[in-house]
């Protein structure tokens, strides 16, 4: 996924309110920029960062610049969009990187399903039957090597585990969790089980259900940022 527009560089001074962060520009200049990052973006936040920015010509926003990358200590490049992980994953699938999910007909986004009234990212269908895709960003990692999800407690999370082990009672029906990895610097995900012990066990009932559990990790830069591997996911 290329970039629309060269992202703008810039320091962190703070991210605040969730959805807002500060920043400096190289020319010196101060502006506020969107957080498109709901998590607590554990690790990615500190003061000081290197950072890049997406300009938006909508004249409708407020603030017309949102926060797409950060640089962690020792140069690791980490993507906190979380808007474009389901993008990052359509793209992967439609490219035949996800030889698990090639040989379906069709792609759709945002189908509502499940007991709990939930709209999973992605259905794909065909003659062979149905694959019931959630994708889940993952930016945290306190190890070396080890990325975490998730990086705060999700009710949200645990609720979609619970709507994919649901449609395992069909016929013809596949239900996978693709974690979306938009970090340089790892080699496997964890279940963040310190953070949300809830998630890290519905995900083992998950796995045990036989819900499919993947995980691909991104190359990124500041031109554009795409998933190129596939890496375990492992819960010890």
């Amino acid at each position: 996924m290329d970039f629309s527009e060269p992202l703008i560089a810039g320091t962190l001074v703070r991210r605040y309110k969730r959805f807002l962060a500060d920043v400096v520009l190289e020319d010196g200049t101060a502006l506020t920029a969107h957080c498109p990052n709901t998590g607590s973006m554990l690790g990615c936040q500190t003061p000081g960062s290197r950072v890049w920015l997406s300009l938006s010509d909508n004249p409708k926003r407020k603030y017309a610049h949102t926060w797409e990358l950060v640089e962690l200590d020792g140069g690791a490049l980490v993507g906190i969009n979380t808007g474009r992980s389901n993008a990052l994953v359509r793209e992967a699938i439609e490219s035949g990187l996800m030889g698990e999910l090639g040989g379906y007909d069709e792609i759709r986004p945002e189908v509502r399903y499940g007991d709990e009234n939930s709209r999973v990212d992605f259905l794909l269908t065909g003659t062979n039957g149905a694959c019931y895709v959630e994708v889940k960003n993952v930016t945290a990692a306190v190890r070396e090597g080890i990325a975490l999800f998730p990086d705060a407690v999700s009710t949200r999370a645990a609720r979609h585990l619970r709507e994919l082990i649901g449609v395992l009672g069909h016929a013809g029906q596949r239900a996978l969790l693709c974690y979306c990895v938009q970090r340089s610097d790892v080699r496997e995900v964890r279940p963040a089980d310190d953070i949300d012990p809830v998630y890290g066990r519905t995900l083992r009932e998950a796995l045990d259900a036989g819900v499919e559990v993947i995980a691909y990790r991104a190359k990124l830069d500041p031109q554009a940022v795409a998933l190129v591997e596939r890496i375990p996911v492992v819960c010890p």
